[in-house]
C-alpha cells in the first residue's frame, strides 16, 4: 500500500465500452455488470462510442446484479478529443440523444459526425469527461480548453494507468493539465471487456475492423490485457498519488440520478388542442359500434366497450389508439387492403374502429392479454398492409409526422 492509498475507497469505471461498440468492446452489457457487482462497485458507467445502443441491456442487468447503471456516450468529435456525456436528468438525455441522432444523420449510414459545436446543444445538465490523446499532444491543452468553453456543465479530464512504463509520468502531467485548465482529473481504466480473458477476441475483433490478421496486426494490437474491469482496490492502487481521481468517481455517479425507468411513451397528439383523446376515441368508438352492429348491439358489447374504454383511459392509451385508427383509415380510403392480427383481435374496441375483423363477442377473447395493468407494457396493435402498397402507407406516415419522427 502507498501513502495516502485506501483500500475500501469506492470506485465506479466510467469509461465502458460494451459489444455494441461495434468491432471494439468485447463485453456483453450483461458481463460487464454482473462484473462489476462482483469486483464491489456500486454503479457503472457505460459510454458506447456515438450511440446509446448498449445502455438498455445493461440497465437491465444492473438493476439483477443489483448496482446503478450510469448513463451515458461517447461522442467522438470531428475537431477534438473524444468525451464522456452523462446526463443527470431525463430532460438532458434526450438533448444527448437529439445530438447524436443529428451526427448520425449527417454522415454516412454507420458513421457519426460530431464537431465542438454541437457540444453547445447538450445543455448544462450533462457531466462531461474528455479523454486526452493517447500520446503527448501540445494541442490538446487547447482543444480541452475549446470543448469545456462549449459544455455549460461541468467537465473533468479522464486519465487511465497504460502499463507502459510510463504510467506515472503521464499521470502526473495530465494533473497539472487538469489543474491548469480548471477540469479535475478522473480515474477510469478504458474498459472494453469484463475480464483479461476476453484479449484474444478483443485482438481478433481489431483485426476485423482493420482488415488485417493476427499475424500480420503487429503494434496495431493492444501491449497487453489490461483494459478490463478492474476491482476499486486496485484502481487505489494505480492511482495511489492521485486519490481524489478515484474518489471523483463516485461523485460523479451520484450527480447522475438518471435512470431508463423514467422513460415513457410519448404518443403523437392526434387531436386538435383543446380536444380530449379520450373522448375523441370514445365517440369514434360508439360510432364504429353503431356501424358493425346496427341498433341490434348485445348488451355484452356494450359491457365489453364500456370496460375497455375504461382500461384505456386509466392507462392514457387513447392516443395511440387514434394513431393506429387514422392509418388503417389512410389505408382503407385509398382502397389498400389491411388487416389487424394478434391480440389486438381480443379488443372490441379494435373491432368496431375497424382496425380488426374478428367480433370478440362471437369467441371467448380475454381482452387483458391484450391490454392490462398487470402487464405494465403498452399495446402492440399489429397491422398488415397489402405488400405491394405497403410503401404507399409509409410515405403517409413520413409525410404526417416528419421524418425526424418517424421511421422503420
Amino acid at each position: 500500500m502507498g501513502p495516502g492509498m485506501d483500500s475500501d475507497m469506492p470506485y465506479v469505471e466510467l469509461q465502458t465500452l460494451t459489444n455494441f461498440s461495434f468491432l471494439e468492446g468485447a463485453s456483453h452489457p450483461e458481463e460487464l455488470a454482473i462484473a462489476a457487482a462482483a469486483l464491489g462497485m456500486p454503479a457503472l458507467g457505460v459510454a458506447d462510442r456515438n450511440s446509446l445502443a448498449g445502455v438498455v441491456r445493461a440497465h437491465v442487468a444492473a438493476k439483477q446484479a443489483g448496482i446503478r447503471l450510469v448513463v451515458g456516450a461517447r461522442l467522438d468529435l470531428a475537431d477534438g478529443p473524444g468525451v464522456l456525456v452523462y446526463p443527470r436528468d431525463r430532460a438532458a438525455y434526450g438533448r444527448l440523444s437529439q445530438v447524436i441522432t443529428t451526427g448520425r444523420r449527417r454522415a454516412e449510414k454507420g458513421e457519426c459526425r460530431l464537431t465542438r459545436d454541437d457540444l453547445a446543444d447538450l445543455g448544462a445538465d450533462q457531466v462531461a469527461v474528455v479523454l486526452p490523446p493517447d500520446a503527448p499532444d501540445p494541442q490538446f491543452a487547447h482543444d480541452l480548453g475549446e470543448v469545456r468553453e462549449r459544455l455549460g456543465g461541468p467537465v473533468y479530464l479522464a486519465a487511465s494507468a497504460r502499463y507502459d512504463g510510463r504510467a506515472a509520468e503521464r499521470l502526473a502531467a495530465l494533473a497539472v493539465l487538469a489543474r491548469q485548465a480548471g477540469t479535475p482529473l478522473v480515474a477510469t481504466n478504458d474498459v472494453i471487456a469484463h475480464g483479461p480473458q476476453r484479449k484474444p477476441l478483443a485482438d481478433v475483433l481489431t483485426c476485423i475492423r482493420l482488415g488485417t490478421t493476427i499475424d500480420a496486426a503487429g503494434w496495431q494490437l493492444a501491449a497487453n490485457a489490461e483494459r478490463h474491469l478492474k476491482p476499486p482496490a486496485e484502481m487505489a492502487r494505480l492511482f495511489a498519488r492521485h486519490p481524489d481521481a478515484v474518489a471523483r468517481t463516485l461523485d460523479i455517479a451520484e450527480a447522475c440520478t438518471f435512470s431508463l425507468d423514467e422513460l415513457r411513451y410519448d404518443y403523437p397528439r392526434e387531436v386538435a388542442d383543446g380536444e380530449d383523446p379520450q373522448a375523441v376515441l370514445e365517440r369514434l368508438t360508439w360510432a364504429g359500434a353503431a356501424h358493425r352492429y346496427g341498433g341490434a348491439m348485445p348488451d355484452r358489447v356494450t359491457v365489453q366497450l364500456r370496460h375497455e374504454l375504461t382500461l384505456i383511459q386509466q392507462l392514457a392509451y387513447a392516443p395511440y389508439f387514434l394513431t393506429v385508427h387514422d392509418i388503417v383509415r389512410f389505408a382503407r380510403s385509398r382502397g389498400i387492403l389491411c388487416q389487424g392480427r394478434g391480440s389486438a383481435a381480443n379488443s372490441a374496441v379494435c373491432y368496431v374502429l375497424g382496425i380488426t375483423a374478428v367480433d370478440p363477442s362471437r369467441a371467448d377473447l380475454l381482452f387483458e392479454r391484450f391490454v392490462s395493468p398487470a402487464r405494465n407494457e403498452p399495446p402492440d396493435i399489429d397491422v398488415y398492409f397489402e405488400h405491394e402498397r405497403r410503401e404507399e402507407v409509409i410515405q403517409y406516415i413520413y409525410t404526417k409526422y416528419g421524418r425526424d419522427r418517424a421511421g422503420l
